[in-house]
């Protein structure tokens, strides 16, 4: 049964309520034999990757980028997510080795692995700047610390769910979401409601682990609310790295540097940090780098 990623997109309670639901198995399985990660490094890493998938599709243009940063004092350093608004994702832990015992409740331990410091969501969305938001992070489980910068970044009440179970041999078994935000003016009653139902889910992995859909999960907490499936958009992990793009990073880095590595006559290997993809430069081509770099 391999079903392929999406996000479901929602509204409920007369357009008061908007909704986000994803399963994203292949991408966070994706990342993790990409990255070589450990269990706890791939609950962390997807659930931001989740997360990320579902607040790109938030954004309306096209050329529109979202970026999620977690930098924290645990062993795990942090995280770095980047979406588009179209269900393309990709992203990296720095430290994707880490390895800590369970938590206290015999889950991965991934507030451990983060640990204290400050979540970044930054967004592309073709101003002169970026939209920078920042906030600390209330425990590192990354759903939470989302929920809290919703609510104090963007004034948003929302309810962000996130879960990644792993099968016995490490890899991924289930993975996926939810953002749940109330609307400005909502009323009082549909805040009560929904705080009820939400109450009753007892976690994300366990809905998912049923076999239930995005779309199940949705109606779920939002049957009762008059959900509004508007659409579905499919998820992968992408990355738009090309042997060019590395060249011209290659470029900045200035001809002192290309100098050394052409002076010990080796050809290099030059990794993408968000796809782990590795491209090969011989002495020939730094040369040629190191004659176009202008410093």
């Amino acid at each position: 049964m391999t079903m392929t990623d999406y996000i479901v997109r929602a509204t409920a309670g007369d357009h008061q309520i908007r909704a986000f639901a994803a399963t994203t198995r292949k991408l966070v399985e994706h990342a993790r034999s990409a990255h070589n990660t450990s269990p706890v490094a791939t609950a962390a890493l997807g659930r931001l990757l989740t997360a990320g998938a579902m607040m790109g599709v938030m954004m309306k243009g096209e050329q529109d980028l979202l970026t999620l940063k977690v930098q924290g004092s645990g062993p795990i350093e942090g995280l770095t997510v980047t979406a588009d608004s179209k269900g393309n994702v990709k992203g990296y832990a720095y430290n994707p080795g880490v390895m800590l015992p369970p938590n206290d409740k015999g889950k991965l331990d991934v507030g451990g692995a983060v640990g204290e410091g400050v979540l970044s969501v930054i967004k592309d969305i073709g101003l002169k700047e970026p939209y920078v938001g920042q906030t600390i992070l209330v425990g590192g489980e990354i759903a939470e610390d989302l929920t809290y910068y919703y609510a104090t970044s963007e004034q948003t009440p929302s309810s962000v769910a996130l879960g990644v179970l792993m099968n016995k041999d490490n890899t991924v078994k289930q993975a996926g979401g939810f953002i749940i935000q109330l609307l400005p003016g909502a009323s009082d009653e549909m805040i009560d409601q929904l705080e009820k139902k939400l109450g009753e889910i007892t976690s994300i992995t366990s809905l998912l682990d049923e076999g239930k859909t995005p779309e199940m999960i949705l109606n779920y907490i939002l049957g009762e609310f008059g959900l509004e499936i508007m659409d579905k958009v499919p998820a992968e992990f992408t990355c738009n790295c090309t042997k060019d793009r590395v060249k011209k990073a290659l470029i900045s880095i200035g001809k002192k540097e290309l100098n050394e590595m052409i002076d010990e006559g080796k050809s290099i290997e030059v990794n993408c940090h968000f796809c782990n993809k590795h491209y090969n430069f011989s002495v020939e081509e730094l040369t040629d780098i190191r004659d176009r770099a202008v410093r």
